[in-house]
């Protein structure tokens, strides 16, 4: 799954520990979620875009998707 995670981080300039601690997860799972060596669960990504203030679609891609 394709995210936005990082480049949004980045905007506020945050360290990928800053983001872990806003989301309440290891700085090890923001990473892998970064990577796309792993996809957050339906809350985590609820938590990123309410953070973030974007719907989760703005922020997680499925690259499978074929919504037309």
């Amino acid at each position: 799954m394709k995210n936005r995670l990082k480049v949004l981080r980045a905007e506020q300039d945050w360290s990928q520990a800053d983001l872990a601690n806003e989301l309440d997860v290891s700085r090890q799972t923001v990473n892998a979620i970064e990577t796309g060596k792993f996809d957050p669960s339906l809350p985590l990504a609820f938590k990123a875009a309410r953070l973030f203030e974007m719907a989760i679609e703005d922020i997680f891609d499925d690259e499978h998707s074929t919504v037309t």
